[in-house]
């Protein structure tokens, strides 16, 4: 079988985190978390964690190393994942700039997974998230969105993805989806 990376594409809340743990859990796939390079800096800045300043390093790391940038920071640590595994999961990649370094560093070898709520259920899972970072009002939501759309190309890798899961209704029925993607490529 040769190396496969399936890249975990979604907005705020569709699910990419617990589509990811999931595939993990059944499979031991390791994972490259996109946004660790954001973290990375606002440690290094000394920021507190939030969503402003998420927000403000991560178009910081663009600024200086371009819409590419998070593709090119995490593609030693895919390849280093993939010297041990066949498979390397992507979590939260974002842009369309992304999108097109991993297709065409891995080719056909190279999965987009797509994660889809509406914003309904997406702004209420923020919101009732219990860690340092729960969502605080609707507008913080959509101003989160319209950024992620407008300004990180966030759209194109989930227009190109190669599976749409839809997570409106049970993580049972989740997982079916995902399983039926997983069977079809591993083939």
């Amino acid at each position: 079988m040769s190396k496969r990376v399936i890249a975990i594409v979604g907005m705020p809340g569709s699910g990419k985190t617990v589509v990811t743990k999931y595939l993990q859990d059944k499979h031991g796939w390791p994972n490259v978390y996109m946004g660790e390079p954001t973290f990375d800096r606002i440690k290094e800045e000394g920021l507190e964690t939030n969503y402003e300043n998420e927000k403000i390093c991560r178009e910081k790391i663009r600024a200086e190393m371009g819409m590419g940038a998070y593709a090119t920071l995490c593609l030693p640590k895919i390849k280093d994942k993939l010297q041990s595994s066949n498979v390397c999961l992507v979590e939260s990649m974002y842009s369309w700039s992304e999108y097109k370094i991993y297709k065409e560093k891995f080719g056909d070898d190279f999965y987009c997974l797509a994660v889809f709520a509406n914003p309904e259920i997406r702004f209420k899972r923020l919101s009732d998230r219990h860690n340092e970072r729960p969502m605080s009002s609707r507008e913080e939501f959509d101003r989160r969105d319209y950024t992620e759309i407008e300004g990180i190309e966030k759209g194109g890798p989930i227009a190109r993805a190669d599976f749409m899961a839809i997570n409106e209704t049970s993580l049972e029925d989740l997982k079916i989806q995902i399983d039926k993607f997983i069977n079809k490529i591993l083939k």
